[in-house]
């Protein structure tokens, strides 16, 4: 089993800044991919930033210039740091990552942490 834990969510005013955090745990040989996606109610999940564990990222063209992922493959851990949010940022935000496990490569999801981004 692999185990996927996000923090930092909350609530932050338009031009604010939030940091999120993602653990990765459990049993598993390998993570090669981390990354976040959103979700608001009635629209399909949506990429916002990964990071493969050569440090190559990818940006939602939404969100480039404002928010930065990194990782720590020692520890396991990605972070989203998020500038400059805007009120279309408000979302539920899921890490993700690809892990193989057991026999092959999976996906793996946190529960998510809501970010509302509102004055």
């Amino acid at each position: 089993q692999v185990q996927v834990a996000e923090s930092g969510g909350g609530l932050v005013q338009p031009g604010g800044s939030l940091r999120l955090s993602c653990a990765a745990s459990g049993n598993f040989q390998a993570i090669n991919v981390m990354g976040w996606h959103r979700q608001v109610p009635g629209k399909q999940r949506e990429l916002v930033a990964t990071i493969t564990k050569s440090g190559t990222t990818n940006y939602a063209n939404s969100v480039k210039g404002r928010f930065t992922i990194s990782a720590d493959n020692t520890k396991n851990t990605v972070t989203l740091e998020m500038n400059s949010l805007k009120p279309e940022d408000t979302a539920v935000y899921y890490c993700n990552v690809r892990a193989f496990s057991g026999d092959d490569w999976r996906p793996y999801w946190g529960q998510g942490t809501q970010v509302t981004v509102s004055s």
